[in-house]
């Protein structure tokens, strides 16, 4: 059985926090480092965080603002004891269900580009490369405050995966090695 997918709730607050430091170990471990960040100063600009349950406990996130007229993925957290198993991808799928429900045509991030759990897993869910020239105002905007904030300190780049229709809101061929049609 998957995670179970729903709006944070107050009582999970110390949970979110937890399951997102944690999630930045990863990163260390991987010798990048980034700048010292309290999790809960992203409650004070995000506009929905979605939380991802398993076995009744918070072991993912993922948090959303509306940037250009778009839904922007401010943040995905997975606790890296629950990594690989489909938190993220669920997650994921539950922000661009819940963007195309909102009527948004269209989900972008920033992320590392050479990171595997970054760029690389991003695009096997049908996200590809924004280009600049294409960027509205709000994601200028996001981009000049992740650099203020110390966190290039590898290669980034912003993605986009295009909705379709409410009604059909994640479109996405077969990821690869699957055997989907």
């Amino acid at each position: 059985m998957g995670p179970v997918i729903r709006p944070m709730a107050s009582k999970d607050t110390e949970f979110v926090v937890a399951v997102s430091l944690a999630a930045d170990s990863l990163f260390t471990e991987a010798g990048v480092m980034l700048p010292l960040d309290d999790p809960r100063q992203m409650f004070d600009h995000v506009e929905r965080v979605m939380v991802a349950e398993v076995d009744g406990r918070v072991e993912g996130l993922a948090a959303t603002v509306t940037l250009d007229g778009g839904t922007h993925l401010e943040q995905l957290a997975v606790h890296p004891d629950h990594g690989r198993r489909g938190v993220g991808g669920a997650l994921v799928e539950a922000v661009c269900a819940e963007a195309a429900g909102r009527g948004h045509d269209r989900v972008t991030l920033t992320t590392f580009r050479d990171l595997p759990w970054n760029g690389p897993w991003y695009e096997r869910r049908g996200f590809s490369v924004f280009p600049r020239p294409e960027w509205g105002p709000g994601l200028v905007r996001q981009w000049a405050v992740e650099e203020e904030a110390g966190i290039m300190v590898r290669p980034r780049i912003a993605m986009v995966r295009r909705l379709r229709s409410p009604s059909r809101p994640c479109p996405r061929g077969p990821l690869p090695g699957s055997n989907d049609p």
